[in-house]
């Protein structure tokens, strides 16, 4: 049971990375884009098939990285320039990012067994931890630059932006080419903590990320970037701790991990919806005890309210 919450603890560090690329798209540039899919698997063939041949591990997730950030690109360009709807453009890469990623690890599976790891120097915790924490800082410094607050302004009212003078083409392409290149550092790390890659490991990764996404707003909130950021990390590692805890339920197992996903979505969809409801039944009965406390203080001073209109 230890076992098992310490490697769900440490596999959440790892798609922390991958949420807060999510976290880009999704909350700061309200874009719906499904190149997530594609991309994380691209880090992880990229990372792979590179430390195969010789390559440092480091380097190899610092190629990982420029590659989802050059499928970013393309999503941007294609929704951007091409205007081709956001969903379609995410859509259409990760179709393309399909073969593209059978070309780079020239088979269907890869396996690093043998060969240099970036987890050889230190535990999966530590080194999860260290990019967490320094992607979440770097992130919460770039947003108060001019750029990020661009790119934060573009998501939040782009026709406003725009009659600033903003270009809210290059913030676009911007934002996506920064999440698809944290996703694919994600994929790159968990190939090494896994040491394997196969091409369809990115199968339902943009779900992920957004139930990340989803559990830490809804549990920590996302009043200020640094909180949200925040949150989108700690929401990572609540969500692989709540699905290594849900596998552990009798008669459950890993075929099961997209009704899990689902219902972990919905539970953290709810959450918000019932603390307002019950936010506003507090505030509503506060309210009423106002009143009758004002009518009965008023009765008592001699004087008479009407209430019939």
């Amino acid at each position: 049971m230890l076992y098992s919450l310490v490697g769900a603890v440490e596999s959440g560090l790892l798609y922390a990375l991958m949420a807060l690329g999510v976290f880009i798209t999704y909350r700061v540039l309200d874009f719906p884009d499904l190149t997530v899919d594609g991309s994380f698997t691209t880090g992880a063939a990229i990372a792979t098939i590179m430390t195969i041949n010789g390559y440092p591990p480091i380097v190899s997730l610092l190629f990982a990285f420029c590659g989802g950030a050059l499928a970013g690109l393309m999503t941007g360009l294609l929704h951007t320039k091409g205007k081709i709807n956001g969903l379609l453009s995410g859509i259409i890469m990760m179709i393309a990012l399909y073969s593209i990623n059978l070309r780079i690890m020239g088979k269907p599976n890869l396996s690093l067994r043998d060969t240099a790891n970036i987890f050889d120097t230190a535990p999966v915790w530590v080194i999860g931890l260290i990019a967490a924490v320094s992607v979440k800082l770097l992130l919460d410094l770039f947003f108060k630059t001019n750029i990020g607050l661009s790119l934060r302004a573009t998501g939040d009212n782009q026709r406003m932006i725009k009659s600033f003078g903003a270009n809210t083409h290059m913030t676009t392409i911007l934002g996506v080419s920064i999440s698809n290149a944290l996703v694919a550092t994600s994929g790159g790390l968990l190939a090494f903590s896994t040491t394997q890659t196969n091409n369809s490991m990115g199968v339902g990764m943009i779900v992920i990320g957004l139930a990340s996404v989803i559990i830490g707003e809804a549990i920590f909130g996302r009043k200020t970037i640094f909180r949200a950021t925040i949150a989108v990390v700690l929401g990572a590692i609540i969500y692989r701790v709540i699905y290594a805890l849900a596998l552990r339920i009798p008669g459950m197992d890993a075929q099961d991990m997209k009704l899990i996903t689902a219902l972990i979505i919905i539970f953290a969809l709810i959450i918000p919806t019932i603390k307002n409801t019950m936010q506003e039944k507090k505030t509503s009965r506060k309210r009423a005890e106002e009143v009758i406390q004002q009518v009965n203080s008023t009765s008592k001073g001699g004087n008479t309210l009407d209430v019939t209109h």
